[in-house]
């Protein structure tokens, strides 16, 4: 059951950046991470009261919340910049970018926790950056018009350096902390970030002008989120994680099968073999 649970992890982790695509194409980017971490923290703690680790909030350490806070810190930030990427670009172009985290926090793992990198490991390496590198193409002008400018690859990138700054930080804090308490914690902390920014950007009023049928897209987006990590702690708790987490990082499969059949982007040859690159390079982490 537990390889049930991951490929349920990778289905849902895929379809949340099209359910997010859908909902963000009139409304604000930063309105709708705000929205529906709202969701998101509804999830983490209903995971926190299945487990029974809700006890545990009261004795975690300083040095430990201090780490699960700057770890969410950097989770708002990788979505606030995941989010707006997908609003301005194609998610054929952000996502790749985006699963480039992995890369990152591989080598800031060797520099900053001294975390040694094995030959797969640097082959994967390798291959899911030059994979990355494949799929960035200059989009073609339009018709009358000017090509879209690189902001997305901007935010795009942004949101891979925050994310993994979030796995090194919360591999610190999680150290003797339940998995999902710390997961909603972080969360807790995404969602008055996200808030926060709301505010500041003179963005709240925008709240009340989301489209009804815009909303329900980023609710679903934000319950497909919800649903990938129930699957994937769940796979983690039976089977080995070496296995469980490359084939979560397969999600970029589905994202792009449903960025065909809704959005109707297509893949060139050239990122064809990006993405071949990217997921050849994911499965040699497993060995």
């Amino acid at each position: 059951m537990w390889l049930a649970f991951a490929a349920g992890s990778a289905f849902f982790a895929g379809i949340t950046a099209i359910l997010a695509k859908c909902g963000i194409r009139k409304a604000d980017s930063t309105v709708a991470t705000a929205m529906r971490t709202i969701v998101v923290l509804a999830f983490a703690w209903g995971m926190v009261f299945v487990v029974g680790s809700q006890d545990q909030l009261g004795e975690l350490e300083p040095a430990a919340l201090l780490f699960l806070v700057l770890s969410g810190l950097a989770t708002g930030a990788s979505w606030l910049c995941y989010f707006k990427a997908l609003q301005i670009g194609d998610i054929n172009k952000v996502v790749p970018i985006d699963k480039s985290s992995t890369v990152l926090t591989i080598l800031l793992a060797f520099l900053l926790l001294g975390e040694p990198i094995g030959l797969f490991q640097g082959l994967g390496v390798v291959l899911i950056g030059a994979g990355t590198f494949l799929m960035i193409e200059r989009e073609p002008a339009p018709a009358g018009g000017r090509a879209r400018g690189k902001g997305w690859l901007f935010y795009a990138s942004g949101s891979a350096v925050f994310a993994s700054l979030t796995a090194i930080l919360g591999k610190v804090g999680i150290q003797g902390v339940e998995s999902n308490l710390g997961t909603a914690v972080r969360t807790g902390v995404v969602l008055v970030m996200a808030w926060v920014m709301v505010a500041v950007t003179g963005k709240a009023k925008l709240v009340r002008q989301v489209p009804r049928g815009e909303l329900a897209f980023i609710c679903l987006s934000g319950l497909a989120t919800g649903a990938s990590w129930l699957c994937y702690y769940r796979a983690l708790q039976d089977g080995p994680a070496s296995v469980v987490v490359p084939i979560d990082k397969l999600s970029i499969l589905v994202t792009v099968a449903f960025s065909r059949l809704v959005f109707r982007e297509r893949l060139t040859p050239r990122s064809g073999w990006g993405l071949a690159l990217i997921v050849l390079g994911t499965l040699v982490l497993l060995v």
